[in-house]
């Protein structure tokens, strides 16, 4: 393992993520693939911990994070067409960008100017996973939205109108005051824009070094 591959495990396992997934920190560790050329990111992929579970390991100054309560479905949040995620409990992204020159464009902008970019939008996991290691990423006023995750509509009635986002609570609201500062993963809508939300992305996605 490289030295960047054993920092990210051992940041996911101070985490507690192991636990979460029943596994001990050895067999975790395990499942980590080769890293990829360049470092990257350690995503957890939703079939070892949901993202609602992972969500409580984040924290801003102490407090943890959480998701809205209206977010009670982000377990049916999949990747939208086009975006194919590695097929392992554990993958690397890699180069990740905020995309904090697309705040004030909505989803809908953002997707195909991601794409002919060559670039993949983040779903709601590889958010996660991505500040879960590096928590500065996520600062007031740039924060990001997690465009790959949709929700798809009964009987192939195309696909739910909200994105995943995240950001960080000002405490108002259904928040509460004592959820202040917190990591918040919310969503938006996908025709809306929003000046302090940008758009998420990575190079690419992979398994395994090869």
């Amino acid at each position: 393992m490289t030295t960047d591959a054993a920092a990210r495990t051992a940041r996911l396992v101070e985490l507690g993520v192991p636990a979460l997934a029943g596994l001990t920190d050895a067999a975790f560790a395990d499942l980590v693939p080769d890293a990829l050329e360049g470092g990257g990111v350690l995503v957890v992929h939703p079939s070892l911990v949901a993202a609602a579970d992972l969500a409580p390991l984040l924290a801003l100054g102490g407090t943890p994070g959480f998701v809205v309560e209206d977010l009670t479905d982000l377990a049916e949040f999949v990747p939208i067409d086009g975006e194919v995620v590695p097929d392992a409990p554990l993958y690397w992204i890699t180069d990740l960008e905020r995309g904090d020159e697309m705040g004030n464009w909505s989803p809908d902008e953002a997707l195909p100017a991601i794409r002919e970019r060559g670039r993949h939008p983040l779903t709601v996991s590889e958010g996660i996973s991505w500040l879960l290691q590096e928590p500065g990423r996520l600062e007031r006023n740039r924060c990001f939205m997690t465009i790959a995750s949709r929700k798809p509509r009964a009987k192939g009635a195309g696909l739910d109108s909200r994105t995943p986002a995240l950001w960080i609570s000002n405490g108002t609201g259904r928040d509460g005051a004592a959820r202040k500062g917190a990591p918040k993963v919310g969503w938006c809508w996908a025709g809306n824009r929003h000046t302090w939300l940008g758009f998420a992305s990575a190079a690419a996605r992979a398994a395994n070094a090869g």
